[in-house]
């Protein structure tokens, strides 16, 4: 192994640019040449690769979004598009590859292997929904987010008495509506995992009204549907006044928090010990703040499910 290159792919997470920062400066520390892929897999198609020095990678660690810059792409689920993708690493000499993205991006990544190119893959996505890992770079960030604006929304729920939903991204997964509302005390976390009746989340408003409660906070993860649906049911049957924000993009952006700029910097560490120990088709997973390797088959093999001791207990908290 004497050069590897890295790429990342799918949906920005914030974090990305301290994985990219860590698999440059490991790689380099070992005397690895060490190439960047730019727009995810379209540029490994299209021959967009930049050699990245120790300096390159610079002043990004706190910096959300990826350098290398991110991108969907159509060909590459083509043999003909894997097979060019196969060509152009081994014309720039390249020995293995560190793919950081999510689900998708993984399975882009096995695909290589098939082929027999080393790849490592890095779980990069807010969503927190790879199986295998207990935390994604960048979900630790998104939640923050979440809980800064929900607590800009309540003051103003407080100031006009009103219920306010509030629909989170996700994907169809639960874990940012988990966190975000049992650090912020909602009354209600609506989740893809998990059944709910509306005339439950109306008793429970209804209760809190009745003690004096003058604002509610219900949050939607976007896997349940939609945000202004639900906020339309509650003001049908309660008849009380209701407003709908949905925080869209805004989650996926700003600076990483400490947690993920530290964990983005490990797991990009622990991708180059495993190209280096030849443990390719694999990918980087933090359990127990233990990083180890996991072989795709056995990630794909599982079904995220959110920590729903969290969810109970915020259920519980919100009595």
């Amino acid at each position: 192994m004497k050069r590897i290159a890295v790429l990342t792919s799918g949906g920005d997470a914030p974090g990305m640019n301290a994985a990219i920062r860590s698999v440059v400066r490991k790689g380099h520390h070992h005397g690895l040449e060490v190439v960047g892929v730019r727009r995810g897999y379209n540029g490994l198609i299209q021959g967009d690769f930049i050699p990245m020095e120790l300096g390159t990678v610079g002043d990004i660690i706190h910096r959300g979004g990826t350098v290398l810059y991110s991108a969907r792409s159509e060909i590459f689920k083509t043999s003909e598009g894997q097979d060019k993708a196969v060509e152009n690493l081994r014309k720039w000499k390249i020995d293995g590859l560190v793919v950081i993205g999510g689900d998708g991006s993984f399975r882009g990544a096995q695909k290589l292997t098939k082929r027999g190119f080393p790849a490592v893959g890095v779980p990069g996505t807010i969503d927190n929904d790879i199986p295998g890992t207990d935390f994604t770079i960048g979900f630790d960030t998104a939640v923050n987010t979440v809980i800064e604006c929900i607590d800009r929304i309540r003051d103003t729920a407080t100031s006009h008495e009103r219920t306010y939903i509030v629909e989170v991204m996700g994907r169809n997964a639960g874990d940012i509506a988990v966190w975000a509302g049992l650090a912020d005390g909602a009354e209600s976390i609506l989740i893809p995992e998990a059944p709910y009746q509306m005339n439950e989340i109306v008793d429970r408003l209804a209760r809190g009204s009745k003690r004096g409660k003058k604002h509610s906070i219900i949050i939607v993860a976007e896997g349940v549907g939609s945000g202004v649906d639900i906020g339309r049911q509650i003001k049908e049957m309660t008849g009380a006044e209701t407003r709908v924000t949905v925080l869209g993009h805004i989650q996926r952006g700003g600076s990483p928090t400490a947690s993920d700029r530290v964990l983005a910097s490990r797991m990009g560490a622990k991708a180059v010990d495993l190209l280096l120990e030849e443990q390719s088709d694999q990918m980087v997973a933090i359990r127990r703040n233990e990083v180890i390797g996991v072989d795709f088959d056995e990630a794909f093999g599982m079904k995220h499910q959110p920590d729903m001791s969290i969810y109970d207990l915020a259920e519980i908290l919100a009595i």
